[in-house]
């Protein structure tokens, strides 16, 4: 039985850009409160926000929208401006619409390795939205399967690699989160591979552990396909 046989793709910040639309919208969140509260202690609450609803909204734009609506009550005692809350709801409108624009590599990087392994989209948040950019991307005819979770866990993975393929010991993941697309994969006992980007969701950012034989990292998509080629040889 090959030692490799299922490769998971994040989508998000791995296959195309996500997190500059947030940066985009939190500056115009941070000029609407401006005359309130200061843009660091501002965009601080609005994490705190983030990170606390998670279980109420689960991951996406539509979480994202109102946990700045939260924010912005908050920071203004209930003050806020109904114009303020109309722009907040536009740009979170504007969000759900913004193109997709693949990263360097992307195309080339799933197609040369659907050519040799089983992959699997792998993404959480919003499943309308999430399927929008997937249509979008022209990437989907590329992929023998896609997975849309509320969130990644080692359990989730497992779940998805017994059901496309063997198990995560005989499966890869790829993706720009540490949090989400690498640690979990790895202690449920297969290779994460991280593919840093510039701007990612401070939630998703954890140090790499040391001393992890299935952790692998690569500078971008394009030394994807030789690195599935050497750990299918070692």
């Amino acid at each position: 039985m090959p030692k490799l046989q299922t490769i998971g793709f994040d989508a998000d910040d791995t296959l195309w850009h996500n997190e500059r639309f947030f940066r985009l919208t939190q500056e115009r969140f941070a000029s609407l409160l401006a005359p309130h509260t200061d843009e660091g202690a501002l965009l601080a609450r609005l994490q705190e926000a983030e990170e606390r609803n998670l279980g109420h909204y689960g991951f996406g734009i539509k979480g994202f929208v109102l946990s700045m609506i939260e924010t912005a009550i908050e920071v203004t005692d209930g003050r806020v401006p109904g114009r303020v809350i109309g722009e907040l709801l536009e740009a979170g409108q504007d969000m759900l619409q913004h193109p997709i624009d693949l990263l360097p590599h992307a195309e080339e990087a799933v197609r040369e390795v659907a050519d040799a392994f089983h992959v699997v989209l792998i993404t959480k948040g919003d499943l309308l939205d999430q399927e929008r950019k997937l249509a979008q991307s022209g990437l989907g005819d590329m992929f023998d399967a896609v997975e849309i979770v509320s969130d990644k866990t080692s359990a989730i993975y497992t779940r998805i690699f017994d059901s496309h393929g063997s198990g995560p010991d005989r499966a890869a993941m790829v993706g720009n989160s540490m949090r989400s697309d690498v640690l979990p994969v790895i202690a449920a006992g297969g290779w994460g591979i991280h593919v840093p980007q510039d701007l990612t969701w401070a939630y998703e950012v954890l140090d790499a552990p040391g001393n992890t034989p299935r952790l692998k990292e690569i500078p971008d998509l394009s030394a994807l396909p030789s690195l599935l080629r050497e750990i299918a040889r070692a």
